[in-house]
């Protein structure tokens, strides 16, 4: 059975977040500390740990860190409050594996929660291997991507791109991971130049660079490619929820240019 600590010091939502996850199947146990929650991590063996930020004792990002630090390798899944975009990154950036912002529903934390623990438990593939995720398969060895079995040429930058957002498949990578990752750490706050690359990926691996299924934005956060499960929940062309946001984030960020 799938065992889960949460660390949530707000006790409505601790104890609805423990109903609903025990309704689901999963074992749960439940800390309002922050201190505690990384003894309790430390300790015992647990498939994910879903940790908000504001705790006492040791805040999340506190736990976060000394967790990763320690070397566990648990997925954290962080609850973040709604407009602070800095929280989100800060916790990818410590090692979290995901977030999910309150005021949340049920179901969408679920769906995260499978996810990771998914991602967790799959076994590795040799680093070598392709990666094929709905109509797309890139080709590490060969450095070649097609789709529907077509071939799709990409600059060289624009093809570790997007094998370093396929090989993480649903989770999402940071802008400055991303930049680091591509470019080195010199370039990890160029986010503007980052998005001229994805902009021309998106014109050459989806249907409607305008209405991405693919490669997806976190508003303010990052991209994260989609893994199979998000394909299926994706809503048809013109509803995706992941829309509004990318083209929000373009006019902030050329309003701020201006």
């Amino acid at each position: 059975m799938t065992r889960i600590l949460i660390a949530e010091d707000e006790p409505a939502i601790a104890l609805g977040l423990e109903d609903d996850l025990k309704m689901e199947g999963y074992q749960v146990e439940v800390t309002a500390n922050g201190a505690d929650a990384l003894r309790r991590a430390k300790e015992n063996e647990f498939d994910l740990i879903v940790l908000d930020i504001m705790l006492p004792g040791k805040d999340g990002f506190e736990v976060c860190r000394d967790l990763r630090r320690s070397g566990s390798r648990t997925p954290v899944l962080m609850l973040t409050a709604k407009a602070q975009e800095a929280e989100k990154v800060m916790g990818l950036e410590l090692g979290a594996d995901d977030y999910v912002t309150k005021p949340f529903g049920v179901r969408e934390l679920v769906a995260r929660i499978r996810a990771a623990v998914r991602r967790v438990q799959a076994p590795a593939p040799p680093e070598d291997a392709p990666i094929e995720i709905g109509e797309i398969r890139l080709m590490p060895s060969r450095r070649s991507v097609t789709k529907r079995g077509q071939a799709i040429h990409l600059t060289r930058k624009e093809f570790d791109i997007l094998h370093c957002l396929m090989s993480r498949a649903g989770r999402v990578i940071t802008y400055a991971r991303l930049l680091t990752a591509v470019w080195g750490a010199d370039c990890r706050e160029e986010v503007e130049y980052l998005r001229t690359f994805v902009r021309q990926l998106r014109k050459k691996i989806e249907d409607d660079p305008a209405r991405p299924k693919y490669l997806l934005t976190d508003i303010y956060v990052g991209y994260r490619f989609a893994d199979a499960q998000m394909l299926e929940e994706i809503p048809a062309a013109g509803e995706n929820p992941f829309f509004g946001a990318e083209v929000e984030e373009q006019g902030a960020s050329e309003g701020r240019v201006q």
